[in-house]
């Protein structure tokens, strides 16, 4: 299920091709919800395996978010219990050391900010390209971070319901919307619940909230023992660490080097390290990806 961000050439026609459907969240066409409705519910009962994002759209902040309810009731309001097919949801967390688009996700939280241009958006594509294959000629181009995934425990419909909607038999063909989104709306933050204890805990984030926590400039020693601290505290709360080649400090040194590469991050000639006043918001939206395991 693809939102339409995905709707401009040419990504439209490579992700349709790849068996995807778009959901258009903000449509209010009786006749679309409907059809929407039945074609999920059609793949659902044929046990088609849906990859779907319980939040509805991208993170504007790196938090997650609330789930929205539309897709997991189209699949579970003509669930039989009782029937030869359970519906089973596999959690998947994501997270990245680079989201490409992060200024884009922050702008669109100022209300008031004007919408650019497409001759800025082209411009500004260009640039990051041009300077990309400039940092190669000079033997300074690194790759994007790291991307990391993780996949939880299989929770079933069938086994969730006689638990927490026992008082119905586990049968939610019976009850009005707004009874099924009750419980619905229960079982999909459970769901978000186990995708937000699984976000993987990758360098740029380590070192973005280290930073931002900090109350002023630190040497590499310093940085390097305050993430080393962090580390400890979010694995005594049970987060995943993805810690790239098993290296602790080259995990450190990347996660940095990223920072002071997009210029996020400032280092002084003492060799001091400190949030660039200008874009604390942009370290904040990747320490948000994993302030809610602490």
């Amino acid at each position: 299920a693809v939102g339409e961000w995905a709707r401009i050439w040419p990504l439209q026609q490579l992700i349709r091709s790849m068996g995807a459907y778009f959901v258009r969240r903000n449509s209010h066409n009786p006749i679309y919800r409907r059809v929407l409705e039945r074609y999920v519910h059609m793949a659902t009962e044929a046990g088609v395996a849906q990859a779907m994002y319980p939040e509805g759209g991208l993170s504007r902040d790196g938090r997650l978010r609330e789930p929205k309810l539309g897709l997991f009731d189209y699949m579970l309001k003509s669930f039989d219990p009782k029937g030869s097919n359970d519906i089973v949801f596999v959690p998947v967390a994501l997270n990245y050391d680079r989201v490409l688009e992060d200024r884009t996700l922050l702008r669109s939280l100022e209300g008031d900010a004007p919408r650019r241009s497409a001759w800025f958006a082209a411009r500004t594509a260009l640039g990051f390209w041009f300077s990309q294959i400039g940092l190669m000629l000079r033997g300074r181009w690194f790759r994007f971070g790291y991307a990391c995934v993780n996949f939880g425990g299989l929770i079933s419909a069938r086994d969730w319901l006689a638990q927490h909607a026992a008082a119905t038999g586990g049968d939610l063909r019976g009850l009005d919307k707004d009874q099924r989104f009750e419980i619905v709306g229960r079982l999909a933050h459970d769901v978000m619940g186990e995708i937000a204890r699984l976000v993987p805990v990758l360098p740029v984030s380590l070192i973005a909230t280290a930073l931002l926590e900090a109350g002023g400039p630190l040497d590499e020693l310093e940085l390097k023992g305050r993430v080393s601290d962090l580390m400890a505290h979010l694995e005594t709360r049970g987060a995943k660490l993805y810690v790239p080649r098993g290296d602790r400090d080259y995990a450190f040194h990347v996660g940095l080097r990223m920072l002071v590469l997009r210029r996020l991050v400032d280092e002084s000639g003492e060799g001091l390290f400190a949030a660039a006043a200008t874009e604390r918001p942009l370290l904040a939206y990747y320490a948000n990806a994993v302030a809610h395991l602490r």
